[in-house]
């Protein structure tokens, strides 16, 4: 009988001691979204299959959920673009854009910040990574207001980006004269004295 304690005890202990260790074992669920990454030259942009780092003006990541590494893409617009796609994944765990209020200019944005907190600029002279139109990312209105002053456009939210900015206008100026600029007079952010 004190056998058969003993033997139920010890493999009580064990069988909780192997949950425990199971559970210790998964990763933690914090709720949270990944954080940005720094991209290295080994960072390949999703639409195109170019290095990254060698793209001038904003640039976006997307992390998908299950994902190790975050989709990268030279434009903020291609990230916009992702998705908008239905025959991309809808997954979507993150995005991550280049902040060019904390910029020091339009060659490599370093400073990444959630999406849906920037305010962006549409219909500016200044073109991405590609020589498309852009939609340039800020943290701060006023940023993004100097910027304005300075390269034009419009201030919008991320949902207000135009579909058809995107898609369709986007299509339209590549026959742009600014095609491959990428960026070239944009190096100034602000006025200067702003």
């Amino acid at each position: 009988m004190a056998w058969a304690r003993i033997r139920g005890a010890v493999t009580a202990l064990l069988c909780g001691l192997g949950t425990a260790m199971i559970v210790g074992c998964q990763p933690e669920e914090s709720g949270r979204p990944p954080a940005a990454v720094e991209p290295t030259r080994e960072a390949i942009t999703y639409y195109g299959r170019m290095i990254l780092v060698d793209h001038r003006g904003p640039k976006a990541q997307i992390h998908l959920g299950g994902a190790d590494e975050p989709l990268w893409f030279s434009q903020v617009r291609d990230a916009v673009a992702f998705t908008l796609s239905p025959e991309e994944s809808s997954d979507i765990a993150a995005i991550y854009v280049t902040d060019m209020a904390r910029a020091d200019g339009w060659a490599q944005p370093q400073q990444w910040i959630a999406a849906e907190e920037a305010v962006y600029v549409i219909d500016s002279e200044c073109r991405g990574g590609m020589g498309a139109l852009e939609a340039v990312p800020f943290s701060q209105r006023e940023a993004a207001e100097a910027f304005i002053e300075l390269h034009g456009g419009e201030p919008v939210a991320w949902d207000e980006i135009p579909a058809d900015y995107i898609q369709e206008r986007s299509i339209e100026a590549i026959d742009s004269p600014n095609m491959m600029g990428s960026g070239e007079g944009c190096e100034r952010l602000v006025p200067e004295g702003g």
